[in-house]
């Protein structure tokens, strides 16, 4: 029996050592997409399905005059689930001093407070760290009212917990159709593909996710892209203090 967990774990190892050679020889001329105009500060969002990623490479890659400035990475989805790369991620981040947040993956089927409990357990939030992020896409079945009410209580936690508001990650239709005004004092991450220089959403936003294909030096997958809405120093006063 032991025999096979060594012959297990040294597997593995190989895989990561492979996953790593590779990542660190993907290089792009380019991100590949239409990176809006008139914005300052760009960055990504990534979880285990990027798989191992050379993050001293995604820090030096030059897109004009753009780079990665923030990182968002997925933590954990649900009541007890984590990226199995999150903390090899997050740690890398602080390495190259790259501005790093986490985001939860939220489940309407789940109780809300148990799953602020997993992203609690599992992110640290530092001082100038990006606050914590929700990203709810689905109801699974679950009345929107009931929906409505657990990602509320999961808010609630996080803010209570961190001392600041959470941002809510969604798409437009989702927003619109079942959150709308209930969420709109939250800082909003809104998902919209295929515009040119802003989402088509009436309310202010935070972050917008442009485009789920771009490529960064170090990463061998498609990227999510992202921008801020604002300049650097409104971005200093979101961050943790």
């Amino acid at each position: 029996m032991l025999c096979l967990v060594l012959l297990y774990k040294a597997s593995q190892f190989f895989v990561q050592e492979q996953e790593m050679k590779q990542a660190k020889l993907a290089r792009y001329p380019s991100a590949g997409i239409d990176i809006p105009s008139n914005y300052l500060l760009h960055g990504i969002d990534i979880s285990s399905y990027q798989g191992f990623i050379y993050w001293h490479a995604v820090k030096k890659m030059k897109m004009g005059d753009t780079q990665v400035d923030f990182v968002f990475i997925k933590a954990t989805e649900g009541l007890n689930s984590s990226d199995k790369l999150f903390q090899r991620n997050w740690d890398s981040l602080k390495a190259e001093q790259i501005t790093k947040g986490a985001y939860h993956f939220f489940l309407a089927t789940k109780n809300g407070k148990i799953q602020a409990r997993n992203f609690i357990r599992t992110v640290k939030l530092q001082k100038n760290d990006l606050p914590p992020a929700v990203d709810i896409e689905h109801l699974y079945g679950v009345p929107p009212l009931l929906m409505q009410k657990r990602m509320k209580e999961c808010l609630v936690a996080l803010e209570q917990y961190y001392g600041v508001k959470p941002v809510i990650y969604t798409n437009i239709a989702f927003y619109n159709t079942y959150l709308g005004e209930e969420f709109d004092s939250y800082p909003l991450w809104i998902a919209n593909y295929l515009q040119n220089e802003k989402p088509r959403i009436e309310r202010d936003w935070l972050f917008w996710q442009h485009s789920n294909e771009g490529h960064v030096n170090g990463i061998r997958t498609k990227v999510d892209f992202n921008v801020f809405y604002s300049d650097s120093t409104a971005f200093k006063k979101i961050l943790i203090p």
